[in-house]
């Protein structure tokens, strides 16, 4: 027997940029971007909600890249929204594109849209040629401050969240606030939840300035709604980059607090209910999860509470009473899909604190049981 060992050290650029109205002829932000990687050919693949808010914006486009050295022969429109993530007909489509245009892993994947949209055509790119350059353009409140900053993308599959997917780090990710302030105020709001979920476990100066900013925010004040977006953004990115795993090969997803219910809610309503929507009501379990064992003070509930009843999110939602044959709720089962989604033991982020966490390898059942009955007692009360 031969036995040999190498290390294969590698290291990515994660590049993330803050602008308004990324396609004027003035702003460079993204041709500064594009000179940098040195590629000649691009395709932009653009959310069909997104173009229909934007009417002027392919033109806008199109000009765009007559004025740098960078052919751009399509503009594919594609529906978006989680039935993007349901099988991969919309990353086959793609594909053909690519294929059409002669794209290679030189050229770049620009990718305008919310966050299911981008998770589809970034899992199309990471996988055309082994991975083509992929520019982001998230253009909702949750992209913007969540996942389009970071570096996983994906599909569904089982009725199961992001089953098919892969890590690939984007060669940009260009936050256009202007695409902020067309989404309706339902979305806007509700976006805000992984800034609220990002500052609980990680940065507690950050969560009382969402407090103390809490009713501008709620009213979507521009300025305000921006702040809070690029703080929760970069809050994120400094976590992938700095945190020790960003590929999470290890039993551990700190972000992912409130995740394992919000993933299987999704699923048990038939992605009905939106993942911000879902992220809300996981939060809401685990927090009180976390008071009700005694990990943290009420005092944690009571202020994450008055953060979500403010943005007028939910806490409960009847997918949480979904039981199967022996009367076992259907949610429990999000746990062992989160274990198996990382592999290893059960590890699942709790509260002690805001900003302060612990992990945990085992939540009781009858605990959880009597939490969740306890969140549709408060819904119904209108607490």
């Amino acid at each position: 027997m031969s036995r040999h060992d190498f290390q294969i050290p590698v290291t990515f650029h994660h590049r993330v940029v803050f602008t308004r109205n990324a396609f004027h002829p003035e702003n460079r932000a993204l041709a500064t971007l594009l000179h940098e990687g040195g590629g000649r050919r691009a395709l932009v693949v653009l959310e069909e909600a997104v173009a229909t808010a934007w009417p002027n914006l392919t033109t806008e486009i199109t000009d765009y890249f007559t004025r740098i050295p960078i052919a751009c022969p399509v503009i594919q429109i594609m529906p978006g929204g989680e039935p993007i993530k349901t099988d991969d007909r919309s990353v086959r489509d793609v594909w053909k594109s690519i294929d059409a245009a002669h794209l290679d892993r030189h050229s770049y994947v620009l990718a305008i849209g919310g966050g299911a949209f981008l998770d589809a055509i970034g899992y199309a790119a990471a996988t055309a040629h082994r991975g083509l350059r992929l520019i982001r353009f998230p253009t909702t409140t949750l992209a913007q401050d969540d996942s389009g900053v970071g570096v996983k993308c994906s599909i569904n599959a089982f009725n199961k969240k992001n089953w098919i997917g892969t890590f690939a780090v984007p060669f940009a990710v260009i936050n256009d606030f202007s695409f902020l302030h067309t989404q309706n105020e339902k979305t806007r709001r509700a976006g805000l939840i992984e800034a609220v979920k990002v500052a609980l476990v990680k940065d507690r100066t950050f969560f009382e300035w969402i407090e103390t900013h809490l009713d501008a925010l709620a009213a979507l004040d521009p300025s305000t709604l921006e702040t809070c977006v690029e703080k929760s953004a970069l809050l994120h990115v400094h976590h992938i980059a700095e945190g020790g795993d960003p590929f999470e090969s290890g039993s551990s997803r700190p972000l992912d607090f409130g995740h394992w219910a919000a993933h299987k809610l999704e699923a048990l309503s038939s992605y009905q209910l939106s993942h911000a929507r879902a992220v809300a009501i996981g939060i809401a379990l685990d927090t009180l999860y976390s008071t009700r064992s005694g990990m943290a003070d009420a005092s944690v509930t009571q202020r994450v509470f008055k953060i979500l009843s403010t943005l007028q999110l939910d806490i409960y939602h009847p997918a949480l009473d979904c039981r199967d044959p022996s009367g076992r709720r259907c949610v429990i089962d999000g746990l062992n899909e989160f274990r198996e989604h990382l592999g290893g033991d059960l590890t699942v982020l709790m509260l002690r604190d805001i900003g302060l966490c612990t992990e945990i390898h085992h939540l009781d059942q009858s605990l959880l049981d009597t939490c969740i009955d306890e969140l549709h007692s408060l819904s119904q009360s209108g607490t």
